[in-house]
């Protein structure tokens, strides 16, 4: 518990003393994360897909559901704390209700009782907590596996992930690692009919990942239409097939996609390769 005190603190020292520097290159680290972003292709094609898949095909959906309600409730309680570190004591409220109410009576999350009564979900998390205390510029950072991120926003996930998530807290390292293997699972599975159009962008597929994950972080750090934003943020899936997802249940790891990029998409797309796309406008 010592060490992960002063990991925490060391964390939170180095955003406050970068958090007033401005970054004029988002992406000074193309060379490599090009190279991540090769990778991350490369193993989700031949790896986290096709687990994924079998997953879904193995799995009943009540239970597919249920885990992927259970893991959202983490989230929100990850959520909840870093309300709170914002200030945000209305959404913190909110968020804490929520957790407290499917815990509870949605059995640790397994049902997401919440949303069935017309709440809402919200994501916070400590990078957006360290912009909002001042580090809002931050450079583009590709992570194994995970993806698109910033050193900003991978500095926030190493703080949620190892002194916010409940997982972490976990002693018995066979359970906590087979738990995680599961929520990266469910997180793929989750992606499986998000919109596909990637392979078929006529625009550099790395760049376009890049700037729409920064232009969505930006538009959750500044809560703009915040209520919108997880029907907006696509991963970009290989196997889209044209539904649209509930909104409460997208992965942070979607991308979000402008009116103006939608369009240009399609008019690159031949009539047999067109997909339909989640506007952020709804």
């Amino acid at each position: 518990m010592i060490k992960k005190l002063h990991s925490y603190l060391f964390i939170i020292l180095f955003g406050l003393l970068t958090g007033c520097a401005t970054v004029d290159d988002k992406d000074p680290m193309e060379g490599y994360n090009r190279a991540i972003f090769a990778f991350n292709e490369t193993a989700d094609e031949y790896v986290a897909e096709p687990v994924a898949k079998a997953y879904v095909a193995v799995a009943p959906e009540p239970v597919v559901k249920g885990i992927n309600n259970f893991f959202n409730n983490i989230r929100d309680f990850i959520t909840f704390i870093n309300d709170i570190l914002q200030l945000k004591g209305e959404h913190a409220i909110n968020d804490g209700g929520r957790v407290v109410v499917n815990t509870t009576i949605g059995l640790l999350g397994f049902i997401d009782v919440h949303s069935m009564n017309g709440g809402e979900r919200r994501k916070e998390d400590f990078g957006q907590t360290l912009a909002f205390y001042g580090w809002e510029n931050s450079a583009y950072f590709v992570l194994p596996l995970l993806g698109p991120s910033t050193v900003r926003d991978t500095g926030g996930l190493l703080v949620d992930s190892l002194f916010f998530d409940p997982i972490s807290y976990i002693e018995n390292v066979r359970v906590r690692n087979a738990i995680r293997v599961v929520q990266f699972i469910d997180a793929r599975a989750e992606l499986l009919n998000a919109t596909a159009i990637l392979d078929e962008a006529a625009l550099d597929p790395y760049a376009f990942q890049r700037d729409s994950y920064l232009q969505y972080r930006e538009r959750l750090i500044n809560d703009e239409e915040e209520q919108d934003l997880y029907g907006d943020y696509n991963m970009l899936s290989k196997q889209g097939n044209g539904e649209s997802e509930d909104s409460t249940n997208l992965s942070e790891y979607e991308l979000y996609l402008s009116d103006e990029e939608i369009n240009m998409k399609e008019d690159n797309l031949s009539g047999s390769e067109k997909v339909s796309y989640t506007s952020p406008t709804k």
